[in-house]
């Protein structure tokens, strides 16, 4: 019992580092990207004696700025809703990282442990029930502020949370009918191999269409450019623009947090994970030679390949970001219950024929 709620423990010591370290990275990272696509410097005048480091103390010097900001609630707000809003978004993100896998297993002298902390048969159906939780943060801080343009901030939220999950949720259906379990160690599990020898059996390959819905309904959850009409910053329409300090640095962590969850779950879900094409766990497997290497190189190499898909997620997020104009109200309803939503459905009826005629066809 008490080794079990220490690995516990270091299980999540290692999950909110590894975290919280990548979502302080991205505001670096959102500088830095949108300066060299704009032919821009970026940040970096912040530094440590003559150390710049590519402008990363700007994360530092930015945290210590906002730690000494004044906490202000507006005159008439609901003191105890505006201070519960930030913490609820926070919480039900950061909870959702529980489920990520970023490995398979590791061996510590005679204890195997599975390299996610939560490994649940439906651990992909509690991450979608905490990623929906999400938006009370937003209903109530934009209830909270006594003020018109959060409150219309907050609602502008809510109707593209709503219009968005349901289509998020159904572009997963075809994968749930491929592999058959709601768990997400398993999915990524189930990915390992080739299709016809060549492409590696990962969702990319057997679901598409899926995986483009999926990509755009998570930006919108997201709500980064272009789907960033619940904060709308250029026309002051926010849910938090009463915030400032630590509570407004919660929220934007938060949507940040948020870009890192949907790049972890699109790699689990349509990139096998921490799978690597030929990867067994004694080696490389080409044909019949075999390249071999010991269980904890496997492991280093299954975690490092997890990052290096997930960045890549983040890098093609930003990229977006900062290429892409900001949808009207009108077309972000649009794109999600005219375009989305029927696409997604129709991916479900084409998975499910296809997999009655394979299975009639091998039965």
């Amino acid at each position: 019992m008490k080794a079990a709620i220490i690995e516990t423990v270091i299980k999540i010591a290692i999950t909110l580092f590894w975290v919280m370290n990548l979502g302080s990275l991205l505001t670096w990272v959102e500088r830095k990207q949108s300066a060299v696509m704009q032919d821009r410097i970026g940040a970096n005048r912040a530094n440590i004696g003559p150390f710049r480091a590519i402008g990363l103390f700007q994360i530092a010097a930015d945290s210590l700025k906002l730690i000494f900001k004044e906490d202000w609630i507006p005159p008439g707000g609901n003191k105890f809703l505006h201070t519960l809003a930030p913490i609820i978004s926070f919480f039900f993100v950061l909870m959702s990282f529980a489920m990520i896998p970023i490995g398979n297993t590791i061996t510590i002298g005679n204890y195997t442990v599975n390299l996610v902390i939560v490994n649940s048969s439906v651990s992909l159906l509690i991450v979608f029930a905490l990623m929906s939780l999400g938006i009370y943060g937003i209903v109530f801080a934009g209830y909270a502020s006594n003020n018109n343009y959060s409150l219309l901030g907050s609602l502008r939220g809510s109707a593209q949370m709503f219009s968005y999950e349901i289509t998020f949720g159904a572009t997963i259906i075809g994968l749930l009918l491929i592999f058959q379990t709601f768990n997400i160690q398993e999915i990524v599990m189930k990915q390992q191999g080739s299709l016809w020898g060549f492409y590696p059996k990962w969702g990319i390959f057997l679901q598409p269409l899926g995986f483009i819905l999926f990509l755009t309904a998570g930006l919108a959850e997201t709500k980064r450019n272009p789907f960033d009409i619940p904060e709308g910053e250029a026309e002051i329409v926010g849910y938090f623009i009463e915030y400032s300090g630590l509570k407004w640095a919660v929220f934007q962590l938060v949507d940040f947090l948020e870009s890192v969850l949907i790049g972890a779950l699109a790699t689990v879900l349509f990139l096998g994970g921490w799978q690597v094409p030929f990867l067994m766990a004694d080696g490389f497997h080409f044909g019949s030679y075999l390249f071999s290497l010991s269980p904890t190189w496997v492991t280093v190499l299954q975690i490092a390949v997890f990052f290096i898909k997930l960045s890549f997620f983040l890098w093609f997020f930003m990229l977006i970001r900062w290429s892409l104009p900001r949808f009207r109200y009108d077309q972000l309803m649009k794109l999600g219950w005219k375009m989305m939503l029927p696409l997604s459905l129709l991916n479900i009826l084409l998975t499910a024929v296809i997999l009655l005629i394979w299975d009639s066809y091998h039965g």
